[in-house]
């Protein structure tokens, strides 16, 4: 589900492209004088653009496959809260998951710091739109919490950006989401919090028995305790005392 790029967006990159391509035909004709050494250089020019474009696509196709974020998309309402809860007490937070009925606009309570923050919990596999932050903002009243966010697997219209922008709350987008996934695993393209990635030893010499990955030293509300590296793809995790 990653954005699709629009046709003004794709006609703005090819554009981008023949600008880049007739700089340098111009720049290569100026110095060499000569058509054959012109037309040589504009071809290198395009190998490497393409070289780099397949690169980076590449690199955003493992990002996805790292993050797990597949597997998110296929949760219902009800797992990703919990996912999110879990995800936030691996990041240090105090996290409970509001009743399903009543929760008043607030999917998930976070506590850090001090600091009260109600979550809109979106597992969406369209653009998540201005009722989701218009309904934080009445949460971030009722429970007197100090921030107010909305985590979606997916991303936000331009009207709830606006609202969220004048209403003070953070929307946390698909790529927010990754990286915050990405910062609980060790093997990822991203450095990951030391405490979150020491490997330590296990009842299975340091690896997960279940999938094989590294076992990592996390945090949750009963204290450390050892989980999979590969988390969401592997839930399997272990007690210090093992």
């Amino acid at each position: 589900m990653s954005k699709r790029k629009t046709k003004k967006q794709l006609r703005q990159f090819e554009d981008g492209i023949k600008l880049i391509l007739l700089l340098v035909a111009g720049v290569a004709g100026y110095l060499t004088q000569s058509l054959y050494a012109t037309l040589w250089i504009v071809g290198a020019a395009m190998v490497l653009i393409i070289v780099l474009v397949v690169f980076q696509n590449n690199r955003q196709k493992e990002r996805l496959r790292k993050s797990g974020i597949r597997d998110i998309d296929s949760m219902d309402g009800i797992q990703f809260e919990h996912y999110l809860k879990e995800l936030y007490r691996s990041r240090g937070y105090g996290a409970e998951v509001t009743n399903a009925s009543g929760d008043y606009g607030a999917d998930l309570l976070l506590n850090k710091d001090g600091k009260k923050i109600v979550v809109q919990a979106k597992r969406y596999s369209k653009d998540v739109g201005i009722k989701a932050v218009q309904e934080v903002i009445g949460a971030k009243s009722y429970y007197k919490a100090d921030e107010a966010w909305v985590v979606s697997n997916s991303h936000f219209t331009r009207a709830a950006k606006e609202l969220a922008q004048k209403g003070t709350v953070l929307l946390v987008d698909r790529e927010m989401l990754i990286d915050y996934i990405l910062v609980l695993n060790p093997v990822s393209v991203r450095p990951a919090p030391a405490k979150l990635t020491t490997l330590v030893p296990s009842s299975t010499n340091g690896t997960c028995s279940k999938c094989g990955s590294p076992m990592v030293l996390r945090t949750g509300k009963r204290g450390e305790f050892l989980g999979c590296s590969s988390f969401p793809k592997c839930r399997h995790t272990e007690d210090l005392s093992v």
